[in-house]
C-alpha cells in the first residue's frame, strides 16, 4: 500500500508539473526572426508584438539573430517557439520542421532571387559568366537568395568558386546591397524582396544598385515550428496573422513589411526551391 501511495504521489506531482509548464507555455509565445529591412526594427517588432499578444492572448514577443543558423539552434533546443526563415533550411530540414504559415508578397507566397551590381560606374558584371575573377557578397550559408541560387547560377554559368576572386557573406541582405553600393563588392546575391522593400523606402543601399539578373519564381520565406511541438496558441498565431489583412491595424504592420498578408504553408509551395537544392551538390538535400 505504501508503495502505491507513494507511485500515485509521484504520478499527480509530474501531472501537477506538465500542467503548470503547459499554463506557462501558453502564456507567452516566442518567435525567432533574422534582422528585418526596418531602420526601426525594435520599435516596429514591439508594435507587432503587441498587435499579436492581444489577439492570441498571450505575450508574444521576438527573439532576433544575425544567422538563420542561429534562429534554427533556437528552435531546436526549445528556446523560441516559432521561426521565420529562408525556404532553403525549410527544405534542408524538413523532416524536423512544420510549416506555419508563408508571408504573400505582391498577393503570392513567392519571391524571386537578385543578382545586383554597382548602379554608377563600368559595368564589369552583365551575367553570372562575368563573375569569374570579381568579387560576390553572399547573405547567409542557408538563404536560398543569397547563397544556393548563386551556387545553381554559377556552375550553369561554367564559373567555379576557385575562380572568383573572392566571395564573403555579409550576413544580412541589407548588408549585401551596403557591400555592393560601397563597392567591396563586385556584384551581391541578394533576396528580391529585399531589395525592392529596400528601394521602396529609398535606402542608399537600393538606390545606388541596380538589378542585373532575376530567377524564377520561389516560395517565400515561412514561418516554422519544431515538429511535434504542441504550444496551446500555434494554431491562435497561424489564425491571427492570416486576418491581419482584415484590420487597419493588420493593414498598417503589413505594409511596413511590405507584405500583403499571410496564407498557410504547404511543402508544394517549395518545389522549385527543393529542386534546385538538389542540382547543388553542397545544399545538403539528397535527391
Amino acid at each position: 500500500m505504501h508503495k502505491r501511495t507513494l507511485l500515485r504521489a509521484l504520478v499527480s506531482a509530474g501531472l501537477a508539473s506538465a500542467s503548470r509548464r503547459l499554463m506557462a507555455d501558453s502564456r507567452s509565445l516566442r518567435i525567432g526572426l533574422t534582422p528585418v529591412i526596418l531602420a526601426d526594427q525594435v520599435a516596429f517588432l514591439s508594435r507587432w508584438g503587441r498587435y499579436l499578444s492581444e489577439r492570441t492572448e498571450c505575450e508574444v514577443s521576438f527573439v532576433a539573430r544575425e544567422t538563420y543558423q542561429g534562429i534554427l539552434e533556437l528552435l531546436s533546443s526549445g528556446q523560441i517557439d516559432v521561426a521565420w526563415i529562408c525556404g532553403y533550411p525549410f527544405v534542408r530540414f524538413e523532416s524536423e520542421l512544420t510549416l506555419l504559415n508563408v508571408p504573400l508578397y505582391l498577393g503570392n507566397p513567392t519571391y524571386q532571387a537578385y543578382l545586383i551590381r554597382p548602379k554608377s560606374g563600368p559595368a564589369v558584371v552583365k551575367d553570372w559568366g562575368d563573375l569569374r575573377g570579381k568579387v560576390l557578397a553572399y547573405s547567409d550559408p542557408l538563404s536560398n537568395s543569397g547563397w544556393l541560387v548563386a551556387q545553381a547560377q554559377l556552375a550553369l554559368a561554367g564559373v567555379g568558386p576557385r575562380e572568383l576572386r573572392r566571395s564573403f557573406f555579409a550576413h544580412g541582405h541589407r548588408n549585401v546591397a551596403e557591400a555592393v553600393s560601397a563597392r567591396l563588392a563586385n556584384a551581391g546575391a541578394i533576396d528580391g524582396y529585399v531589395w525592392e522593400t529596400m528601394r521602396q523606402k529609398n535606402m542608399n543601399a537600393a538606390l545606388q544598385t541596380e538589378i542585373v539578373w532575376k530567377s524564377e519564381a520561389f516560395g517565400f520565406p515561412p514561418l516554422v515550428t519544431k515538429l511535434g511541438a504542441l504550444h496551446p496558441r500555434k494554431e491562435t498565431l497561424q489564425k491571427t496573422l492570416m486576418a491581419m489583412a482584415d484590420d487597419e491595424a493588420g493593414r498598417g504592420l503589413l505594409r511596413a513589411l511590405n507584405l500583403t498578408g499571410f496564407t498557410d504553408g504547404a511543402p508544394a509551395m517549395f518545389d522549385t526551391l527543393r529542386r534546385q537544392a538538389r542540382a547543388v551538390p553542397e545544399s545538403g538535400v539528397s535527391s
